[in-house]
């Protein structure tokens, strides 16, 4: 399949009624046990990337160059559309964001999120008319070349619980051309069917973060279209190494093996496209 042919698929996910899984592989091999059980599209995550190189989720910790490196591998290992974390374009200009969309592309993703987080410290949060001039440009960006872009606020994960600024910022992304809408880090059914209520685009959810626990199910009712999980997989996957290795060293033992994934089931995974 091909990249434009992915699109397409993915786009389609985004047209249809109901809700759908967007869940988030950090490598290839990874990607492949979540295409062989059967979700319709996937997406990176820049934190399970992060972890995997030891280090923080972060643009300062991150390169362009091994985020897109990451991105493609988990293009190549399966025949979903694969939709990447592109954090906040990397660089505050619109020009980097368009640049960054057109990368992705070349990466071969079908789309990708751009946050309106700067970084920063003391201004984590571009102003929105800079906000919106990145997305504008990453919209001509995505436009040209067959991309599905995703707006993100980024109010909630920098202590901004901020609900009317959040709907202001994405019904300002929606208005500059943005494909889907993105606020992770709300807490409440009636926070998120309130801006589900409020944008004219289908809203992205994150899954797997803080406290919130409600069912696909439950989303869908509320008028959400994507779900996603960020980092939770990869942090899960750590979570069972953690307590693998604290049960050998604290106790001597290796009961953990019992619930460790075979040998064969693996192999089978991976030899899987």
């Amino acid at each position: 399949m091909t990249r434009e042919q992915k699109y397409e698929a993915f786009k389609a996910l985004h047209a249809r009624p109901g809700a759908f899984v967007l869940p988030n592989p950090w490598n290839a091999g990874s990607a492949k046990i979540l295409t062989a059980l059967g979700f319709e599209a996937l997406a990176t995550t820049s934190g399970g990337y992060a972890f995997s190189l030891g280090r923080a989720d972060s643009p300062e910790q991150l390169s362009r160059d091994g985020l897109l490196a990451n991105a493609k591998e988990i293009a190549e290992a399966t025949a979903l559309p694969v939709n990447a974390d592109l954090q906040n374009g990397f660089g505050p200009s619109p020009e980097m964001c368009a640049a960054t969309i057109r990368l992705a592309t070349s990466a071969g993703l079908a789309g990708g999120s751009i946050e309106d987080a700067s970084g920063e410290p003391d201004s984590p949060i571009y102003d929105l008319q800079l906000s919106v001039e990145r997305i504008e440009a990453a919209v001509d960006a995505a436009q040209t070349h067959q991309f599905l872009l995703t707006a993100r606020a980024e109010n909630y994960l920098y202590n901004r619980p901020n609900l009317k600024d959040t709907i202001k910022r994405l019904q300002a992304f929606a208005e500059a051309g943005a494909d889907v809408l993105y606020a992770p880090g709300l807490s409440s059914l009636d926070e998120i069917r309130e801006l589900c209520a409020s944008v004219p685009k289908p809203v992205n959810v994150l899954m797997g973060f803080g406290s919130a626990t409600f069912s696909v199910e439950q989303l869908a009712e509320i008028g959400v279209k994507r779900i996603s999980v960020g980092g939770s997989f990869a942090r899960a996957a750590l979570g069972g190494f953690l307590r693998a290795a604290r049960e050998v060293k604290d106790k001597g033992t290796f009961t953990y093996a019992k619930e460790a994934i075979s040998q064969d089931d693996v192999t089978a995974f991976m030899t899987k496209l």
